[in-house]
Order: structure tokens, then sequence, then C-alpha cells
């Protein structure tokens, strides 16, 4: 059987799933359906706006379906009348069992993390966050559980202990689009030889989770250790970024997103949260352990910039402090 013989349908939404995509295309797969996110409205005036996924498959001129409900049966019926051999899914919603049973070949996801570590919606960011030293990609096979399924394939990389979360999920994008490709290629070619998660899990596992990330995981707490903060930082830069609250002498407020930071370990008396500054070159922010030097910033409402213009901006005096 030829690679342009095995039917795939292909289910992705965000960016992280685009490069797959198109990976698949190039090796010469016959991609028969793409499923991703209904079109939403967005911005001011309420323009509808694509999935990037859909962007790409419409320049490709593929088959684009994009239902509300998994298991409305017209969506089902549309599902089966494409006879596909194989489902492959990236960043996509959690499928019904109707749905990841329906192709004899099965359902596959690529998934950003070294299963079963990191198991959830947010892999990426939290190996960062938790300061991790590997990370990977993982294919799998779908099964009831979510993220559980059998393994097929994985590779590892190494994180720069100050790399953000940016960096690595790029070159996870690139070496995923490869992962999955051979995967398929294997699958069709029938020489797969998946193991059981639980082969990977030891009584000394410690199971890390990457649950959704909300507004208030962003918060950062000063009463963490410098590295802490610092991981926090570089796990949601620069989306959706990390943030605090500064606090200023005259009763006010003002939040500001934190992009980069350095972590330095020394003793001092100061409060977590209370900030030293030169009020010109450096703003350095206490930590249990030590300071957070803030390299970029961005107060509400105004762009990005270097501290050296933020602090042009602001008169900073003692009493300041974030929280």
């Amino acid at each position: 059987m030829s690679n342009q013989d095995f039917r795939i349908v292909y289910m992705g939404t965000p960016e992280f799933a685009v490069e797959p995509l198109k990976t698949l295309l190039d090796n010469g797969f016959n991609v028969v359906g793409v499923i991703t996110a209904p079109d939403k409205p967005a911005g001011r005036g309420h323009k509808m706006q694509f999935s990037q996924v859909k962007e790409f498959a419409v320049t490709r001129g593929l088959n684009i379906l994009q239902p509300e409900k998994l298991k409305d049966p017209v969506f089902i019926s549309e599902l089966e009348s494409l006879k596909a051999d194989l489902f492959v899914v990236v960043a996509f919603r959690m499928l019904p069992k109707v749905v990841w049973a329906m192709p004899p070949k099965g359902t596959i996801n690529l998934h950003a993390s070294l299963l079963p570590q990191y198991r959830g919606a947010a892999p990426i960011n939290w190996a960062v966050i938790n300061g991790d030293k590997q990370t990977g990609v993982t294919t799998f096979f779908i099964e009831e559980e979510i993220d559980t399924g059998m393994i097929i394939d994985q590779q590892v990389i190494d994180i720069d202990p100050d790399e953000n979360v940016g960096s690595v999920y790029q070159r996870l994008m690139e070496l995923g689009s490869k992962v999955l490709s051979g995967t398929v290629q294997n699958i069709k070619d029938g020489t797969v030889k998946p193991i059981s998660q639980s082969d990977k899990i030891t009584k000394t596992s410690d199971l890390k989770a990457a649950p959704k990330i909300s507004k208030d995981t962003c918060q950062i707490n000063w009463g963490k250790t410098a590295r802490e903060v610092h991981n926090l930082v570089r796990g949601f830069s620069p989306y959706p970024a990390a943030w605090t609250i500064i606090s200023k002498d005259d009763n006010t407020t003002e939040v500001v997103k934190i992009f980069s930071t350095r972590p330095e370990v020394t003793k001092h008396n100061l409060q977590p949260g209370a900030i030293d500054t030169d009020s010109k070159h450096y703003m350095k922010i206490a930590t249990t352990d030590g300071f957070v030097s803030v390299l970029e910033i961005q107060p509400a409402g105004k762009k990005r910039m270097d501290i050296g213009s933020f602090l042009n901006g602001h008169l900073i005096s003692s009493e300041w402090k974030v929280s």
C-alpha cells in the first residue's frame, strides 16, 4: 500500500497542530479530512476567525469539517463516509469513543511530553515551570482515559535552565512533526510495537500533572525561591505571561506582566516582594532566598519593554512592593 492509498483524518486546532499536518502532506500521505474547531467571532468587528489549522488546510484545498458536537449523528455519518484507515489527533478536543474507535488502524495522538509524565492540557508550560531538564514528545493510541493509551514512540529534548516556553514549544512542534510522520508510516507498514504506559511507572515514580492554565496560575508568588519564580516566568513567556501587582506609596496599584528575569541567590533582610532598584538600570524583587531581577516587563495597556525603559517612566520609592 502506498502512502496515498492510506487514508487519514486529521484533527487539530492551534498552531502546534499545523506543522505536523504539513509534514504528513509533504510525505505523501492522503489526508481525506481535517476536523477543527468551528469559526468564532473575534475583535471589535466580531469578524469570523478561522483556527490556525483551518487557515492552513484551506491553502491546501483539504476537506474540512467543523462540528459543534462530536457525537452529532450528522457528523458521525460524514466521518464514516471518509472511510479513513487512521485518525490522527494533535491539540484537539477529547474524543468520544464513537469517534476514536471508528478507524480500523485506531486513533493516535501526539502529546508534548514524555508520557506518562504531564498528562493534561499544558504539558510544555508545566515542564518549564517545574524546572525539568528534559521533556519530549510521545505518540500513542487513544483509549478511554485521557493521555493513558499505549505508547508508540517517544523522543527527548533538553531544556536550557533559562529557556522560555516559547522556545521549547517551537522545538517540540518541529520534533513532534517528524515523530508523528514516522509513527504514521510505521502504522501503515504494520511495524509498530506499542508499550503500556504502566511499564514506565514504578513504585517510586513521581507522576507530574499538566492541568489547564488559568489567570490565577500565572500570578507570581514572591514567597517562593528565586529559581521557582524565574521558572514560573519563563514557563509563561511569551504567552500568557506571568503577572504581579505593584503596590505604590500613594496607595494605588498597577498590574504588570513579566516576561524575562534573572535569579540571584543571596542573603538579605527584606520581605518577599520588596523592591530594590537604582531607578535607572535595574529592579530586583526579593524572594525567600535572594532576588529576581526583572529584565522585560509590560505595564497594563502598554507595550512590552526592557526594565530601563520601564524605570525611565516610573519614579520608584522604597515603599513600593509587589504581591
